[in-house]
């Protein structure tokens, strides 16, 4: 009986909120928001202009770094293994390459966005 009036109070509150979502907001678009959105670029240009080559540099860092979040996200299930400190050593040996990583690219220059 409990169950049945849960669900029944889920599903309630669920229709509930799909009838407010839907009458609610106030759809009165306009130009811009019309307008197709390509990452700060004009879509209706040139496809030829310049475009500087930092902030794809700082993307692709982005992109290693979050790499290096999902390499470490299974570390505290790992320590629960039979050797712990093979975990360890691994982990450390990621964290000390990007970290090696990340002070070349600083001394390089590399995160300098304006010169």
């Amino acid at each position: 009986m409990n169950l049945l009036i849960m669900s029944t109070i889920t599903m309630i509150i669920s229709t509930l909120l799909m009838i407010i979502s839907f009458w609610l907001p106030q759809t009165l678009p306009d130009a811009e928001k019309l307008s197709p959105y390509e990452c700060g670029f004009d879509p209706l240009g040139s496809a030829r202009l310049p475009f500087s080559i930092r902030f794809f540099l700082v993307a692709i860092l982005f992109l290693l770094f979050d790499l290096e979040i999902a390499l470490l996200l299974p570390t505290p299930w790992a320590i629960n293994f039979l050797h712990p400190t093979t975990t360890f050593m691994w982990t450390s040996m990621i964290i000390l390459l990007l970290t090696t990583g990340l002070i070349y690219e600083w001394l390089q220059g590399g995160l300098d966005w304006a010169e």
